[in-house]
């Protein structure tokens, strides 16, 4: 079995090297920091900025993340900070594990598997986060 790295390691291993001789400081950088700049915000904000204070007939906060959840899962999960933050919000704004998770899997029949299961990995990985907080 061949232990050549992809291109894409070998472009990450590249930039990794290359932000090290820019800022030494830069070589213990880690993306998922940046979640920490960005509180929760309280299901009450929510529901002003996102939900009813939009329209008092429409959506609520936690349907609106709910959709955002499935839009996110459409793209293949990709941007996974705004992923694991709305899965945050979504939590905080009434949403449960249950409802994330079937929103998600809806999904898989129009992103696919790969991106449901991406999705999936992101937002469990985000309430284990959450539950061990809680403890």
């Amino acid at each position: 079995m061949s232990s050549a790295k992809t291109p894409f390691e070998l472009m990450m291993e590249q930039a990794q090297e290359m932000a090290k001789a820019f800022n030494p400081a830069l070589s213990s950088f880690d993306p998922k920091g940046f979640e920490k700049l960005w509180p929760t915000m309280t299901k009450d904000a929510m529901e002003m900025w996102f939900g009813k204070g939009i329209s008092k007939d429409g959506l609520d906060a936690k349907t609106r993340l709910l959709l955002t959840l499935a839009g996110l899962t459409m793209q293949g999960a990709q941007a996974e900070t705004p992923f694991r933050m709305t899965v945050r919000h979504a939590l905080e704004a009434g949403a449960t594990p249950e409802e994330i998770a079937e929103t998600i899997a809806q999904m898989s029949m129009f992103a696919g598997i790969p991106a449901m299961t991406r999705a999936m990995e992101l937002a469990r990985d985000v309430m284990g986060e959450m539950k061990d907080d809680e403890t």
